[in-house]
């Protein structure tokens, strides 16, 4: 059974930061692209972040350039997004996913990914 586990979400103030991570499970997860998402209430799933199955592709929103960063750890099981200098239009729970086709590069329409994360909640209190 393919399982992905969140951690990491909470309450900041503006300008702090947090770290998520999402490990997976039953699956060779190295082998393929991952990325972070994220969703406010009432609107559709935005992307923020992904990562190519080797590691060596990092993909960003332009809203978050320069402040997130995604990573992967050598066994490819677990992804990170270190998100910096957070602003209240961050407020959203965010999703890692996995895509459904190995080796690729982690960018996808929502329905290219075939398992998520059950969502963590980031809050960023202006």
């Amino acid at each position: 059974q393919v399982q992905l586990v969140e951690s990491g979400g909470g309450l900041v103030q503006a300008g702090g930061s947090l770290t998520l991570s999402c490990t997976g499970s039953g699956r060779t997860f190295r082998r393929y692209g991952m990325a972070w998402l994220r969703r406010v209430p009432g609107a559709e799933r935005e992307f923020v972040a992904a990562i190519s199955w080797s590691g060596g592709s990092t993909y960003y929103a332009d809203s978050v350039k320069g402040r997130f960063t995604i990573s992967r750890d050598n066994s490819g099981n677990t992804v990170s997004l270190q998100m910096n200098s957070l602003k209240s239009d961050d407020t959203a729970v965010y999703y890692c996913a996995v895509e459904a086709r190995p080796f690729g590069s982690g960018v996808s329409g929502p329905n290219d990914y075939d398992y998520w994360g059950q969502g963590t909640q980031v809050t960023v209190s202006s």
